[in-house]
C-alpha cells in the first residue's frame, strides 16, 4: 500500500466516508497489513448512513478492534461498543466479523456524521487517514476496475491468474473449461503419438527384445501416470492447479526436445541392423546414448504426471457445484475430458504415427514436441475466465495426525482403568474450514457429528496425548472418506493392467499381420484409432441421449452413478480379454497352417480381428476413467480433490507396473522345470500369448466380484437427489 495508508503495526484509522456504502475487505498476502480492495458500493437502495464492514483474516500483527468517535475501545466477545453522541455501533457476529452498522446519526446541514473505526494494535496509538486516501491508495495499485470488481460477489476460496479474488458471473463455467479441453488435446496428442508406437521404436532401433520393449513401454507410462500423484499433491498443498500444469508441460516440453535430438543425430543410437541375421548382429543401446534416451523419456512421464494430476481438476474447478447446472455441466465435462484425450489421440494414432513409420521418427517426435508447446499458449488463453482453488496446505499431514491420535488415544484408553469414551455425548469441536465452501466464516462451530462407520478413527477426537495431535471431527470424518474410496481405487487397477495390453502385445500382434486397408497400408501402432473413435461416437452419446434418459427413468440427478459406470467398464474389460485370447489363438493357428511361424512375413490374416480386443478395452476405458475422475473428485475432502481425480491416472499406473510383474512372474513360473517361458523369445509367434490373455480374462471376474463388493455398500457422501 503507499499514499500513507500503509503504516507500522500500531494504526488508527479515521474512515470518512461521504459515499453511500462502502466496505472495506481484507485478503491474505505477504504484507502486515493485509488488504486486497476497498469496496464503494453506492447502490440507490442502500441506507442513508455510513455501512462499514471490515472483514480481517487472521494475523498475528492485528489483535484488536475498536470502534469510536474519540478513540474508545470496543468490547470483546461478541458484544458491541457504542459511539460517543450519536448511537453508532460496532457489532461482532459469530463469525469473529466486525461490523458498524451504519446506524442514523445526527449530522449537520444534511451532512453525514463523521464515523471513526480504530484498528488497534498492542501497543496503542494510531494514525488517522481519510477515507479518501485510502480510496486513492487502492485507485493506484488496482486501477480504473477495482470499483467493478468489487460491486460483483466473488468466489470465496478461489482466485484468478493474478491471484486477486474470483469475481462471480467473470470466472469459470464451461467457457474456461472449454480451454482446458483444447489444451488436453494437444497434450494428448503430444504424449500418446509416442507411447503408442514406443514399442515398435525400442525394438527396431534401439534393439532391445520385444519383452523388454513391452516393460520398458509400461514402466515409462507407468510412472507418467504415477506422478500425477505428486502434481495432485502440490495442487492442493503449495501450488495451484494452473501453476503446475505450465511447469509441467514445459518439463514435458524438453524431454521431447531430447528426445527428437537423438532420433535426429544417427551417432547417438545404435547402427542400423535386421534382426536374426548373424552377420550383422544387433547391439541394443548403451553408455551415454542410453542415459539420453531414459532422461528424456523420464522428463516427459514428470511432464506428464504433473499435467495428468493437475489439468482434469482445474477444468472441474470452473463448476459452481452449489447449483444443479453446475454439477449437471461438471459431469458433462468429465465426459468431454475423455473425449478430447480421444480427439489427441485420434491425431496421434494416425497422422503421427503415419509419420513416424514413413517419414522417420524425427519427424514423429517434432510434431509431439511442437503440439505440447503450442499447448501453453492456447492454455493461457484462457487466463481471464479461470478461477482457482486456493492450496490449503498438505492433507497428507491432517490424515497422518488422524491416524496418530487414533492410535495413540487407543493406547491410552487401554491402559488408563478410569478412562470412560462415550462418543455420542462429546462435545461440539470447533473445526475450520477451507477457503470457499458454502459458508463464508473463517471459523464456525460445527455441530458435526460422528458416523458409526470405521468407529477406531473416532478415538482420535477425544483428549489428545499432546497438544499437536488434537483432532476436530471433521478431520476424523474426512479420513474415514479416503479410506472408503480406496477399495473402489484398488477395484480399477486390474482393468488398466488389460489396457496396458493396447500399446504392447496387441501392437506386435498386429505387426504380424496383414495391415494393408486396399491399398493403404495401416502402421500397426495405428490400431488405437478404432477405440478411439468408437468413444468420439459414444461420449457425446453417452452424454446427450443416455444420461437425461437413465436421470428421467431414475429420477435422480445422475442418472447412472459414478460406480454403476466404473462396474460397467470392469464388465466390459472381462470381455475385451476373452476376445482377445480367441483372436490370438486364431492368428497362430493361421501361421501354423501356412508355414509362417519362423518367418517374418505378414500373415495371411487381417489385423482388423485384433481391432476388436482394442473396441471392447476403448469403451471399458470411456466408462471407467470419466467414471473415476468424477467419483474421487466429488467424492473426496474438498481439500484434496487434485490428489484425489489423480488417482484416477494412480489406477492407470498401477495396471501398467502389474502387467510388468505379470509379464516377469508368468516367464518365471513357466520357464521352472526345464519349460518354455510363455513370454519370452524375439518371434512372437512361438509365445504362448493366448494363456495370458486367458489368465487376464479369469484374474477380471475376480475383481469384478471384489468390486461389486465394495461398490454396493459404499455410501455416497452426498446422496442422489430426486427430480432432476
Amino acid at each position: 500500500m503507499n499514499n500513507g495508508v500503509r503504516q507500522e503495526s500500531s494504526v488508527l484509522l479515521d474512515l470518512a466516508s461521504h459515499v453511500n456504502r462502502f466496505a472495506f475487505d481484507h485478503f491474505r498476502t505477504d504484507t502486515a497489513v493485509q488488504s486486497s480492495f476497498l469496496r464503494f458500493n453506492g447502490g440507490a437502495g442502500a441506507k442513508r448512513g455510513v455501512s462499514l464492514r471490515v472483514s480481517l483474516r487472521e494475523d498475528p500483527d492485528w489483535v484488536r478492534l475498536a470502534a469510536s468517535r474519540g478513540g474508545r475501545r470496543c468490547g470483546g466477545g461478541g458484544g458491541g461498543c457504542d459511539g460517543d453522541g450519536d448511537g453508532s455501533g460496532v457489532r461482532v457476529d459469530e463469525c469473529g466479523r466486525v461490523e458498524n452498522e451504519g446506524l442514523r446519526g445526527n449530522g449537520v446541514g444534511g451532512e453525514r456524521p463523521k464515523k471513526v473505526l480504530i484498528l488497534m494494535s498492542d501497543t496503542g496509538g494510531g494514525h488517522r487517514a481519510s477515507a479518501e486516501a485510502i480510496k486513492a491508495a487502492f485507485y493506484e495499485e488496482f486501477g480504473d476496475d477495482y470499483q467493478e470488481e468489487a460491486q460483483m460477489p466473488v468466489w470465496e476460496g478461489y482466485v484468478d491468474w493474478r491471484n486477486k479474488p474470483a469475481i462471480k458471473g467473470r470466472h469459470g463455467g464451461m467457457l474456461a473449461a472449454s480451454f482446458v479441453l483444447a489444451a488436453e488435446v494437444l497434450e494428448n496428442l503430444a504424449y500418446l503419438a509416442n507411447a503408442s508406437n514406443l514399442v515398435l521404436y525400442l525394438s527396431k532401433f534401439m534393439h532391445f527384445s520385444p519383452s523388454t520393449s513391452a516393460n520398458i513401454v509400461t514402466e515409462f507410462m507407468g510412472t507418467s501416470f504415477l506422478l500425477a500423484i505428486l502434481g495432485g499433491f502440490l495442487a492442493d498443498a503449495f501450488i495451484t492447479t494452473y501453476s503446475i500444469y505450465l511447469i509441467s508441460a514445459a518439463i514435458e516440453f524438453m524431454g521431447l526436445l531430447m528426445l527428437t535430438i537423438q532420433a535426429h543425430k544417427p551417432s547417438l543410437k545404435p547402427p542400423n541392423c535386421v534382426m536374426g541375421i548373424t552377420d550383422n548382429p544387433c547391439h541394443k543401446i548403451y553408455g551415454g546414448d542410453s542415459v539420453m534416451l531414459f532422461a528424456g523419456l523420464y522428463l516427459v512421464a514428470l511432464g506428464v504426471g504433473g499435467i495428468k494430476g493437475s489439468l482434469p481438476p482445474h477444468g472441474a474447478e470452473q463448476f459452481d457445484e452449489n447449483t444443479p447446472e453446475g454439477r449437471k455441466q461438471r459431469s458433462a465435462f468429465f465426459n468431454y475430458f475423455v473425449f478430447s484425450l480421444s480427439c489427441g489421440a485420434l491425431i496421434a494414432v494416425t497422422f503421427v504415427v503415419w509419420i513416424e513409420d514413413n517419414k522417420g521418427w524425427q519427424w514423429g517426435l517434432g510434431v509431439s514436441t511442437a503440439s505440447i508447446l503450442l499447448s501453453i499458449p492456447v492454455f493461457l488463453l484462457g487466463s481471464p475466465k479461470y478461477r482457482t482453488k486456493i492450496p490449503t496446505g498438505s492433507p497428507i499431514t491432517s490424515m497422518f495426525k488422524v491416524l496418530v491420535a487414533a492410535i495413540c488415544n487407543s493406547c491410552k484408553s487401554r491402559n488408563s482403568s478410569n478412562v470412560v469414551i462415550s462418543m455420542a455425548t462429546s462435545p461440539l469441536h470447533t473445526t475450520e474450514r477451507e477457503d470457499g465452501e458454502e459458508c463464508k466464516t473463517r471459523k464456525e462451530v460445527v455441530g458435526q457429528s460422528l458416523t458409526e462407520s470405521l468407529k477406531f478413527l473416532n478415538k482420535a477426537v477425544i483428549e489428545p496425548v499432546h497438544p499437536m495431535l488434537e483432532c476436530t471431527v471433521k478431520e476424523v470424518e474426512e479420513v474415514k472418506i479416503v479410506i472408503r474410496i480406496l477399495p473402489i481405487f484398488m477395484s480399477t487397477i486390474m482393468l488398466n493392467c488389460c489396457l496396458a495390453q493396447l500399446s504392447t502385445f496387441s501392437v506386435q500382434q498386429s505387426a504380424t499381420m496383414n495391415t494393408m486397408l486396399g491399398s493403404f497400408k495401416v502402421p500397426p501402432a495405428s490400431l488405437p484409432v478404432f477405440p478411439v473413435v468408437f468413444i468420439m461416437i459414444l461420449a457425446p452419446l453417452y452424454n446427450h441421449i443416455i444420461v437425461p434418459f437413465a436421470r428421467k427413468a431414475t429420477n435422480t440427478e445422475m442418472g447412472i452413478t459414478h460406480l454403476q459406470r466404473i462396474g460397467t467398464g470392469l464388465f466390459l474389460s472381462i470381455v475385451a480379454m476373452a476376445v482377445a485370447a480367441l483372436v490370438e489363438t486364431k492368428r497362430k493357428k493361421t501361421a501354423a497352417k501356412f508355414g509362417l511361424l519362423d518367418t517374418t512375413k505378414p500373415l495371411p490374416i487381417t489385423f482388423l480381428w485384433v481391432a476388436l480386443q482394442y473396441i471392447f478395452l476403448g469403451s471399458a476405458d470411456l466408462f471407467t476413467l470419466a467414471g473415476m475422475m468424477e467419483f474421487f473428485f466429488t467424492e473426496a475432502p474438498w481439500s484434496m480433490r487434485s490428489l484425489a481425480t489423480a488417482l484416477s491416472w494412480a489406477s492407470l499406473a498401477m495396471g501398467y507396473f502389474l502387467s510388468t510383474v505379470l509379464v516377469s512372474t508368468i516367464n518365471k513360473v513357466t520357464g521352472a522345470f526345464g519349460h518354455t517361458p510363455w513370454l519370452l523369445g524375439a518371434n512372437l509367434n512361438h509365445y504362448h500369448l493366448e494363456r495370458f490373455y486367458w489368465l487376464m480374462c479369469v484374474l477380471s471376474v475376480l475383481n469384478f466380484i471384489h468390486f461389486l463388493f465394495w461398490a454396493n455398500s459404499y455410501k455416497y457422501k452426498h446422496p442422489a437427489k430426486p427430480g432432476y
